[in-house]
């Protein structure tokens, strides 16, 4: 049996209910009106990298440290974290001590972006971030996203902490993701108390179709030291995203002991309460026809167990438990994909 399906087995009749009342589901909600209020930047400089691999920049220092790497443009048209690179390449910030890795990982589909379709630009052949798994990487399977993991992949498989930069398309505030493990988790709560306000930092274990980067082996493993998270630093398309990656990334490379400290920004003064939830359910859209039955905002609170959130074809999907905490619903899901996730407060 699949993890899906082992996944899918504990929901029916927990989270999954046949629909047994005569409530119809609702139409589906139609996508808003995106307001494209940060143009995307001008990466040009940045095509070739410098170290073989297009898009890629490495830099050494002359005294030991970690390998510290910082992801964006998983995803074509996220380019928030892009500004982030942006900055740090343009004021030529190098590591102190260690090594620091800066990668644009999806320069091809940014490349296609188009504000008139702003969502149309994700990908090129399939999700990148779905395909961090060694036995799919070492198959015959090819895309251009495929390759181009292929590509970044041994870079990837000597740093020691990564910080991988993303933004959401729906309304919603800013959070921090890691994979199960604790060092992961302490990573993106030790990022987070240094932001004002400090995001909520969500655990989870991924999606049903694919390991994201932070679920790479490499850092979703206890038997390693290395450890990742994500940031997912506000709406598309927004300054305030932008913003965000950026104080996100020189934390981030002040913790790690890569650049020294700027300001306050490491004084215990300035750390603030870090809010944890983990993920205790991942919903997965079963069919075409999934929908919510009304405008759920990520960090909204369902305080009722039972509560009834959406309809998929004929079932009904309802909270597991009181207080809980949706995050990051996806109110057009595609069959397939997530279409939220269920948490509780730790």
């Amino acid at each position: 049996m699949s993890c899906a399906s082992r996944r899918q087995s504990t929901q029916q009749g927990r989270i999954r209910l046949r629909t047994l009342s005569e409530t119809l589901p609702p139409p589906q909600l139609p996508l808003p009106h995106f307001d494209i209020a940060l143009p995307p930047p001008d990466l040009s400089p940045w095509q070739d990298g410098n170290c073989g691999i297009p898009g890629a920049y490495h830099f050494e220092a002359t005294r030991p440290g970690p390998h510290v790497a910082i992801t964006a443009l998983m995803h074509g048209n996220e380019y928030a974290g892009a500004y982030a690179l942006d900055h740090l390449l343009t004021h030529a910030v190098r590591p102190e001590r260690g090594r620091l890795t800066l990668i644009f990982l999806n320069l091809d589909a940014y490349a296609r972006f188009d504000p008139c379709r702003p969502t149309l630009s994700r990908f090129i052949d399939e999700d990148m971030n779905r395909l961090w798994q060694p036995d799919l990487i070492a198959s015959a399977h090819t895309s251009h996203e495929m390759d181009r993991v292929r590509a970044v992949a041994p870079i990837l498989n000597t740093v020691d902490a990564l910080l991988d930069l993303h933004s959401m398309l729906w309304p919603a505030d800013p959070l921090f993701l890691s994979n199960m493990t604790e060092k992961s988790r302490v990573l993106a709560s030790a990022l987070s108390a240094f932001q004002t306000p400090p995001p909520l930092v969500v655990q989870d274990s991924g999606h049903e179709d694919g390991p994201r980067l932070i679920d790479y082996v490499r850092f979703a493993s206890n038997r390693t030291t290395a450890k990742a998270c994500l940031l997912e630093a506000g709406q598309h398309w927004q300054p305030a995203a932008a913003t965000l990656a950026l104080n996100v990334c020189q934390t981030f490379l002040e913790q790690m002991g890569t650049v020294s400290p700027s300001g306050s920004t490491n004084s215990t003064a300035s750390r603030q309460k870090v809010r944890h939830v983990t993920v205790t359910d991942n919903v997965q859209a079963l069919t075409p026809r999934f929908v919510f039955v009304k405008t759920f905002r990520s960090g909204d609170i369902i305080k009722k167990v039972g509560t009834l959130l959406a309809f998929d074809g004929s079932e009904e999907i309802r909270t597991p438990y009181d207080n809980c905490l949706l995050v990051m619903p996806n109110l057009r899901p595609m069959r397939g994909h997530t279409a939220v996730r269920l948490a509780r407060y730790t």
